[in-house]
C-alpha cells in the first residue's frame, strides 16, 4: 500500500486535470482529445458520491450499477475518495485514463489504488466502459469488498517514576431499568444518599427520548471496594441495577481524576477531531491528558483490504500497519500526589492544590475538587492573588535596596489617588518593620511602599515569576497576567494582588518554588516539556524573601501551620465578585521541602483559617 505526503494529498483532481490537459499526449503523439475531459468530469461525480449521474456517464451500465458502488462504498466504510488522473492511452476510438484513486476509509485511514479507466467513443461523445475493476484492478463480476480492523492495547500513563498511573481493572456500573422502579424518590433519594447523584441528572437521563422502559441506563461507575460497601442500601430498592464491566483504572477514586481524564467510548462530537483512523464504538481519552495524547496512548489500528471471490477465495487487496500505544511519561509523584488528596478530603467547597518541584518545576502533584465538576480549577481556573502576590512585591521591594528590617508604615487607612485601602478587619501595625508587615500582610504597607518603585518595576517583577510568560505544562492552562497598571490606585491595588491581576493555582506554586529556589521555572506536568522559559529573580532577592515568608508561618498570618517544621509561604484573602463586603478566595502558597505549591479554596473565605489548615496537612504528610 502506497502513501502520499500531506502536500500531495490536497492536490485536487482540477488541479491535476489541468496540468495533465497541458501535458499529456496519446502513445502516437497526438493530442488527448477530450478523453481526458470525460475522466475527469466520471471522477469527480464519483468523489461526490452520486453513482446515478456516473451511471449517465457509462457505455453500457451493468444491472445494479449504483448499488454495486454503494456496497463497495458501504462495505469497506468509505468516507470519502479524491482521485489524480494520470497518463493517458488513446487509440482512435478508444483510451484508458491511469488514476490514483484515494479512500479514506472510516477508522483505518487511507486507502490508495491505482486504477485505469476505459473509455469509448462513441457518435462524438466519450462514455466510460465500465467493469468492476474500476473500482479495484482485481475485482471481476460477483466479487465482494470486505476489511478487517484491530484495535491494539492502549498505553499506560506513568509517573515521575515510570510506575504507571493507570491500569486495566474491572467496576460497576449502577443504573436503573426505568419499567422496574416502583417510586421514582426513593430511586433518587437512595442514589443521593450513597453514591452523591443529583436528583436532577437522574430525571434528565430517564426522560431522554432515547430511553425505553426495559433499557438499562447508567448512570455511575464504581469500584469494587465502593460497591461492596454501598451495595446493601441500594440493592433492594426496586429498579437500581448493577453491571460489571472492564474499565480502565487509576491508583484509587478520584485519584488525580482532572489530571489524568477518563477512557470511554468516543462521542460524536469527538469522532471528527480525531481523525479518520478513528470510528464509533472505539475506546478513546474523553478528557485530561487522556485526551490530549490520545493518539499517542491510543496508537493506530492493523487492518486489511479484502476481497472474496464467489468461489471463497480471499485476496488481500491493502494492509494498515497498526502501532501500538506509547506510555506518555507524566513528572507526577505518588507520593505527593497523595497527600494532596487527603489534604482536600472532606473540602466541600471548590478547591485546589498544585505542588511543583523547586528546582525543576515539574509538577508534583496537582488536584482539583469537586470530582464531580469537570473543570480542572488547579489548571484552567484563573483568580486574582491577592495577598499572595505579595510574594512578588516584596521582591521587587529587595531588588529596589530594601531588607526584611527595614521601616514600613502600616496605618489603618491608605489612600492612593483618590481609593482607600484597609487591612484586614481594621488591622494596623503602625510604624513598623516590612518582615512584620509581610508576615501580618499589611495591604497599606504594600500599597505605600509599592507607589515608592519606580515606574514598571512592579510588572518587571511580575515577569521574573512568570507573569505574561507563555508556557506549555502539557495541559492546556493560561497562567498568569499582570496587566500594566492604568494609573497609580490601580497599581496600588495590583501590589496586593488584586485590580485585574489573576493567575491559576499552578502558576502560584510555580512562584512559591521560584520564592525557594531563586529561579521561576515554568511549571510542566510532561517529561518532555522540561525545558519550558525561565527566569532568574533579582540578585540578592532569595534569601531575605524566604525570611519574610518564614515569617509568615512562625509570628503571622499562617501560625495555623506553625507545627510544619521548616514551612514557608504567603497566605492571601482575595477579593472578587460583587456585594458588601466582597466575597474572597483563600489562598495559601508556600514551599517545604524542595517543594513549592499552592491551596486555593474557591469563595472560601480567609486564606489564614481556611487554605492554612488544608496547607499545613500537605506539608506535614510530604
Amino acid at each position: 500500500m502506497r502513501r502520499v505526503s500531506r502536500r500531495g494529498l490536497r492536490f485536487g483532481v482540477s488541479a491535476a486535470a489541468a496540468l495533465f490537459l497541458a501535458a499529456c499526449v496519446s502513445v502516437r503523439g497526438r493530442p488527448a482529445d477530450g478523453a481526458l475531459d470525460a475522466a475527469q468530469v466520471y471522477l469527480e461525480t464519483w468523489s461526490r458520491g452520486d453513482p446515478a449521474a456516473m451511471g449517465r456517464m457509462v457505455a453500457e451500465p451493468p444491472a445494479r450499477f449504483a448499488e454495486q458502488h454503494q456496497r463497495f462504498r458501504d462495505d469497506l466504510r468509505i468516507l470519502s475518495s479524491r482521485f489524480e488522473p494520470g497518463r493517458v492511452e488513446r487509440e482512435e476510438e478508444s483510451a484508458v485514463v491511469r488514476f490514483r484513486a484515494i479512500h479514506v476509509l472510516r477508522g483505518l485511514g487511507e486507502w490508495e489504488v491505482d486504477g485505469a479507466l476505459s473509455l469509448v467513443r462513441r457518435e462524438g461523445r466519450w462514455w466510460v466502459s465500465w467493469t468492476p475493476a474500476v473500482l479495484h484492478p482485481e475485482a471481476r463480476e460477483g466479487d465482494r469488498f470486505s476489511r478487517a480492523r484491530t484495535r491494539l492495547e492502549r498505553a499506560a500513563i506513568l509517573d515521575g517514576d515510570s510506575l504507571s498511573l493507570t491500569r486495566q481493572g474491572e467496576v460497576i456500573t449502577i443504573g436503573v431499568e426505568p419499567r422496574r422502579i416502583q417510586n421514582r424518590a426513593a430511586v433518587a433519594s437512595a442514589l443521593q444518599a450513597q453514591l452523591g447523584v443529583d436528583p436532577a441528572r437522574l430525571e434528565k437521563l430517564l426522560n431522554a427520548p432515547n430511553v425505553a422502559p426495559e433499557h438499562f441506563v447508567p448512570i455511575i461507575d464504581v469500584r469494587p471496594e465502593r460497591y461492596q460497601w454501598v451495595r446493601p442500601a441500594l440493592a433492594p430498592v426496586p429498579g437500581i441495577f448493577f453491571r460489571r464491566k472492564s474499565a480502565r483504572l487509576s491508583p484509587a477514586e478520584g485519584y488525580a481524576a482532572h489530571t489524568l481524564g477518563r477512557v470511554g467510548e468516543v462521542t460524536a462530537e469527538l469522532l471528527p477531531q480525531l481523525g479518520p483512523t478513528y470510528q464509533p464504538g472505539d475506546i478513546v481519552g474523553l478528557s485530561g491528558l487522556e485526551l490530549a495524547y490520545e493518539h499517542q496512548l491510543g496508537g493506530r489500528p492493523s487492518g486489511e483490504v479484502r476481497l472474496t471471490r464467489p468461489s471463497g477465495e480471499v485476496r488481500v487487496l491493502g494492509r494498515f500497519e497498526g502501532t501500538p500505544g506509547t506510555p506518555l511519561h507524566t513528572t507526577l509523584r505518588q507520593e505527593v500526589q497523595s497527600a494532596a488528596e487527603a489534604a482536600l478530603e472532606g473540602v466541600t467547597q471548590p478547591a485546589a492544590l498544585v505542588a511543583v518541584d523547586t528546582g525543576t518545576g515539574a509538577i508534583l502533584a496537582i488536584a482539583s475538587r469537586p470530582l464531580e465538576q469537570p473543570l480542572h480549577r488547579a489548571l484552567t481556573g484563573r483568580y486574582p492573588p491577592g495577598s499572595t502576590f505579595k510574594v512578588i512585591t516584596a521582591e521587587a521591594l529587595l531588588a529596589a535596596g530594601m531588607n526584611p528590617e527595614s521601616p514600613a508604615p502600616c496605618p489603618p487607612v491608605a489612600t492612593v489617588s483618590g481609593k482607600s485601602f484597609r487591612n484586614f478587619e481594621g488591622e494596623a501595625f503602625g510604624n513598623t518593620r516590612l518582615r512584620v508587615a509581610f508576615a501580618h500582610s499589611c495591604n497599606t504597607a504594600f500599597v505605600l511602599l509599592a507607589a515608592g518603585l519606580e515606574s514598571g518595576a512592579l510588572g518587571e517583577a511580575a515577569r521574573r515569576f512568570g507573569f505574561d510568560v507563555a508556557y506549555d505544562p502539557g495541559l492546556p492552562s493560561p497562567g498568569a497576567s499582570f496587566p500594566t497598571p492604568r494609573d497609580e490606585a490601580e497599581r496600588a491595588a495590583a501590589a496586593i494582588g488584586q485590580g485585574r491581576v489573576l493567575a491559576t493555582p499552578l502558576h502560584m506554586a510555580s512562584v512559591a518554588a521560584a520564592a525557594e529556589s531563586g529561579r521561576w521555572r515554568a511549571p510542566y506536568l510532561v517529561a518532555e516539556l522540561e525545558d519550558g522559559p525561565r527566569a532568574s529573580l533579582a540578585a540578592g532577592t532569595r534569601v531575605p524573601l524566604r525570611t519574610l515568608m518564614r515569617a509568615v508561618v512562625t509570628e503571622g498570618s499562617g501560625r495555623a501551620a506553625v507545627g510544619v517544621t521548616g514551612l514557608a509561604g504567603k497566605t492571601g484573602t482575595a477579593e472578587f465578585g460583587t456585594g458588601t463586603p466582597l466575597p474572597t478566595h483563600a489562598w495559601f502558597i508556600g514551599f517545604h521541602k524542595g517543594i513549592g505549591f499552592a491551596v486555593l479554596v474557591e469563595g472560601g473565605g480567609v486564606g489564614g483559617r481556611v487554605a492554612v489548615p488544608i496547607a499545613a496537612k500537605f506539608a506535614a504528610a510530604l
